[in-house]
């Protein structure tokens, strides 16, 4: 069953084995055909809440599980965000997908990796 959950930022829709997250501002990410994303770091924070959302949600349990992704054995599906100075965007390479301008599609399965990866940039940066 499909579900939505709206923040202050972020719109999430879940359905199946996916999430869809858009960003309130259509300009704000961008999707790379299934090669990654990339995020003006001010909305680091509130994308990182997002995914948290999500990862209260059954639908993203069950997807993990269906997954074989209950343990963090094996390679993560996220590389290390990196800030770019060229186009001020931090970058994220791994799974996405852009459905329509201003969002992008992440497997259930994969939001923990990429969760994890988020908050470790954010804590780097102080």
């Amino acid at each position: 069953m499909p579900t939505l959950t709206e923040l202050p930022q972020w719109t999430i829709r879940t359905s199946g084995d996916e999430a869809t997250f858009t960003h309130v501002t259509a300009a704000a990410s961008r999707a790379r055909d299934g090669r990654g994303l990339a995020l003006r770091e001010e909305d680091l924070p509130g994308f990182a809440k997002a995914l948290g959302e999500v990862m209260k949600l059954p639908t993203y349990w069950t997807a993990r599980a269906r997954a074989g992704r209950l343990t963090l054995d094996g390679d993560p599906a996220w590389a290390e965000p990196r800030h770019d100075p060229e186009d001020g965007l931090v970058h994220v390479a791994g799974p996405c997908d852009p459905p329509e301008a201003g969002s992008f599609t992440v497997a259930l399965a994969d939001v923990r990796a990429l969760r994890v990866r988020i908050a470790a940039y954010l804590h780097r940066r102080g």
